[in-house]
């Protein structure tokens, strides 16, 4: 082991002690109280560690905070991003305690992403002790709504990525601790066919069934898919009728679309934008669109990700790739064009599951990990 890796190795208490503050600290996107009342004991602690806090302050979600190191320093900054709230409703620790066996911890929140949390503070509060915190500005974001899908923060997150020359997302590790260099972008689309109520014994003919559009229009989107190329287009949920003898008038078809690749978002969207009806007198409506661009693996990604892999190396981590299909925060800033690098924080499983664990040697291993990257990133290398 390495100077640096055997210094966060002997801290490994301290960080387990830490997380469990954090995860006792309940903080569902659905109560802006808990989640204000985690954001305003980090920002204290990160104040402690030499940080200025700017407060982005929300209505409806916990507020977007940001603690700032060294502003003025040359350089672009490195920026962290993380999330306060969880998916897990206050009293959820009545019956999912916190505990600890000989290798993992468990709780609510403690993967997803609360050891993401405590290896960034904890990162920083290393290279401060340590003499060695880097003349770079260096962000932490902390989000208060990442898992409702950032609505009312993105805007916050696109302001903020548009200055940095990376970004380091502190989602949970790949299983066995892989970075993520791909995620899938999403899109949603609500298709409404209207159609004509008719008595269906009497005068069938005289209505227009919506559920045979809708059904006509399910068999057109489903040709859309490309697997081979990552993009998935599912109808997921369907509501129509108003009684079992009428023509039905109205169906309402929910629509989920996945894709690697930008290219891929824009021949679906202009597929689904041009959805016409097959049957004589029907109406086709839709609604929604693209919620977030994917996080490409592209020349970008593969540099940044060769350079980590580096720097990994030198604190004895061997790092390799993997993906997602679902979204994160990350994929706003990838989509930008910024250099970002997801699944940074500890290695475990069972997000959003009861089963909620993280492997405690990841801990000390990503925290290293971590403060290498501040230290010795490279922006001129990718």
């Amino acid at each position: 082991m390495t100077d640096l890796s055997n210094f966060f190795a002997g801290r490994t208490e301290q960080m387990v002690a830490f997380l469990e503050q954090l995860v006792l600290m309940e903080s569902p996107t659905s109560s802006k109280e808990h989640v204000d009342r985690l954001g305003d004991f980090i920002a204290q602690e990160c104040r402690v560690l030499g940080a200025e806090i700017a407060v982005y302050p929300q209505e409806d979600v916990g507020d977007f905070r940001v603690a700032v190191w060294n502003q003025n320093a040359p350089g672009k900054p490195i920026l962290l991003l993380c999330h306060l709230d969880t998916v897990w409703p206050v009293g959820t620790l009545e019956t999912m305690p916190f505990r600890r066996d000989d290798e993992r911890l468990y709780g609510p929140g403690v993967i997803d992403m609360k050891a993401g949390i405590a290896i960034s503070l904890e990162a920083i509060r290393g290279l401060v002790e340590r003499g060695e915190l880097p003349n770079r500005p260096i962000w932490i974001a902390f989000n208060g709504d990442e898992e409702t899908g950032s609505k009312n923060t993105r805007v916050v997150i696109h302001e903020l990525a548009a200055q940095v020359g990376l970004v380091l997302v502190m989602e949970p590790a790949a299983p066995g601790g892989g970075l993520k260099t791909w995620r899938k972008g999403m899109a949603r689309y609500t298709i409404r066919v209207v159609g004509r109520a008719s008595h269906a014994g009497n005068a069938p003919e005289a209505g227009i069934n919506a559920v045979t559009e809708a059904a006509h229009q399910a068999l057109y989107l489903h040709k859309l898919n490309d697997y081979q190329n990552g993009t998935s287009v599912s109808v997921t949920t369907m509501r129509a009728g108003v009684a079992s003898n009428v023509i039905p008038p109205e169906a309402v078809m929910d629509v989920d679309v996945r894709f690697l690749k930008a290219s891929e978002a824009e021949r679906v969207e202009r597929a689904i934008r041009q959805l016409s009806p097959v049957l004589p007198g029907a109406q086709v409506v839709v609604e929604g669109g693209i919620d977030r661009g994917p996080m490409e693996r592209d020349d970008q990604m593969i540099r940044a990700f060769q350079q980590a892999q580096n720097i990994g190396l030198s604190v004895g981590l061997q790092l390799f790739e993997e993906g997602s299909g679902g979204g994160s925060d990350g994929n706003f800033t990838a989509a930008m064009g910024i250099p970002t690098l997801d699944g940074m924080g500890a290695d475990g499983t069972g997000l959003h599951a009861a089963h909620e664990q993280v492997v405690i040697r990841s801990l000390p291993q990503r925290a290293a990990f971590l403060a290498k990257m501040l230290t010795d990133w490279d922006m001129d290398a990718v």
